[in-house]
């Protein structure tokens, strides 16, 4: 690509997002720190500190107007957009069995899982357009694989009726997306980046940020006879 490669990665303070906007940065690309914390701009700080060319974005994927400013200022500062990585989660009350979690709880964790990456999608879907290599990475998990529940003797940490379902969602979506954009060069594809020491996990997890972060940078620098419509881990597919 003969110009910088324009990246946002949602939910980038911190975690496998800070992980994948580090990644990413590397490469010599500009990265949109995309998070609804303020304090995303530590992380830009850093991150410039390092020598990534790192910009701020203050995004709230669950708020209309926020996504709409977000998509606003990359228009403004490069006119289109490489490369998106939906990352931003919740867990919600995880695990909690479907019989003990609420209506209210999953709606929280869905509006953010699912609707707000359907929102930040549709927002910068204009701006993928206008790449050469348009990618969308969202982040997904191997508890999203109706494949991996069913089988016997596969551990996916118990019964939860909340986050699981969500990301089942997610990669239902993601299918659906990858249908409508079939032959317009937007690539999109699930990463499973393990289970990674995080504030998502309460830092239960046996990998490290960077070591969950590989596969959404692989999926984000594919070339351009890569896969769409699938969901990966550092081994390869994931059945649905």
């Amino acid at each position: 690509m003969s110009e910088q490669t324009i990246v946002l990665v949602t939910g980038a303070y911190k975690g496998i997002g800070y992980a994948i906007a580090a990644g990413l940065g590397a490469l010599g690309w500009s990265v949109g720190v995309g998070d609804r914390d303020e304090r995303h701009m530590d992380a830009v700080a850093t991150l410039r500190a390092d020598g990534v060319d790192a910009f701020g974005v203050h995004l709230d994927v669950t708020d209309d107007a926020s996504v709409a400013a977000a998509a606003a200022l990359i228009e403004e500062r490069a006119g289109r957009l490489d490369i998106l990585v939906n990352n931003a989660g919740v867990a919600g009350p995880w695990p909690a069995k479907p019989s003990t979690t609420t209506p209210d709880a999953v709606r929280e964790v869905v509006e953010t899982n699912v609707l707000g990456l359907i929102r930040v999608t549709n927002a910068m879907l204009p701006l993928l357009r206008r790449s050469e290599h348009p990618r969308i990475v969202n982040q997904s998990s191997h508890v999203a694989s109706l494949t991996l529940q069913t089988t016997p003797g596969v551990e996916l940490g118990g019964v939860d009726g909340a986050y699981s379902p969500t990301k089942t969602f997610l990669n239902a979506v993601t299918i659906q997306y990858a249908k409508e954009l079939a032959g317009t060069g937007i690539m999109i594809n699930n990463a499973c980046p393990g289970f990674v020491a995080t504030d998502l996990t309460h830092f239960q997890g046996a990998r490290t940020p960077e070591e969950g972060a590989r596969i959404a940078i692989r999926l984000a620098t594919l070339p351009d006879d890569g896969p769409t419509g699938g969901l990966f881990d550092d081994d390869g597919v994931v059945p649905w």
